[in-house]
């Protein structure tokens, strides 16, 4: 905050860190908002100036059978992929974060590895690993492999929750005859919660924009909204693929908007049991 006594120089650069930030962010987000219009164009091709206002891209998207085949994928898989996520990636945070034992480091780079390994990779071996199982064109190797994808970021929000976790609390539950798993439903879990939904978000985002290990794991009746507008754009633009990129734009600010509430929230409910 700028202070009344501040000199020229320092409301220079005050004022100078704003402009350039606030250019910064209109950089990265004017590749994004530019395609909003476009989905409301009434012409055929995706240019400047538009032609008219229009809905119909929208209207062919819920209504063609191949972009709600898609969008009915995505929504299978990607829920199942961030319940799994969210299973796993707890059990495993909590684990770390309890015990303490010799690899620990080591097996918790192996876990969040997912996060830095190229995603074609992970494409290229989940294929490996399921087409001699017959499982390379089905919805569970799209589950599993998009599941192992979201865990880490379950893991990291989770652990990051648990670090402010004060013990005394389980440790009172104990002392009036709780159980461990009592323990656990009634006063941990309610208090780990904002991080495991952020954890979920962050795995149900990376699951419904994926799309290269899709690319190897898909079948035709697999093929998810992010494939479909790939394959898009590869042969055949349309502006009912800016009409989805709009929805995924809304999506993802709908998000955004949950995980700052729930920042808000965990943080009210950590000054309340310090």
């Amino acid at each position: 905050m700028l202070q009344p006594y501040a000199s020229l120089i320092d409301r220079s650069w005050y004022w100078s860190h704003r402009v350039l930030c606030g250019l910064i962010l209109l950089f990265l987000m004017l590749p994004v908002l530019v395609i909003i219009p476009l989905s409301f164009n009434s012409g055929a091709f995706l240019v400047y100036p538009l032609q008219g206002f229009s809905m119909r891209w929208y209207e062919i998207f819920f209504t063609s059978p191949e972009w709600t085949r898609a969008l009915t994928n995505s929504l299978i898989v990607s829920p199942a992929a961030t319940l799994v996520a969210m299973f796993f990636g707890t059990l495993a945070s909590i684990g770390l974060t309890r015990a303490n034992f010799r690899g620990k480091g080591l097996l918790t780079s192996l876990l969040i590895s997912p996060m830095v390994v190229p995603v074609v990779i992970v494409g290229v071996s989940s294929y490996l690993f399921f087409a001699p199982i017959g499982l390379a064109n089905s919805y569970l190797a799209l589950i599993l492999v998009h599941a192992a994808l979201g865990i880490p970021f379950v893991i990291i929000t989770v652990t990051a929750t648990l670090q402010g976790y004060n013990q005394n609390l389980s440790r009172a539950a104990a002392s009036l005859g709780a159980s461990p798993v009592l323990t656990f439903f009634r006063v941990t879990l309610p208090l780990i919660a904002p991080g495991m939904i952020s954890g979920a978000l962050f795995a149900f985002a990376t699951s419904f924009d994926e799309v290269v290990v899709t690319l190897y794991l898909a079948g035709p009746d697999q093929a998810t909204l992010p494939r479909v507008m790939f394959s898009g754009i590869r042969e055949n633009i349309s502006p009912t693929i800016a009409a989805a990129a709009t929805l995924l734009i809304l999506t993802s600010v709908v998000m955004l908007l949950t995980l700052e509430w729930l920042r808000g929230r965990a943080e009210k409910m950590k000054a309340q049991t310090a």
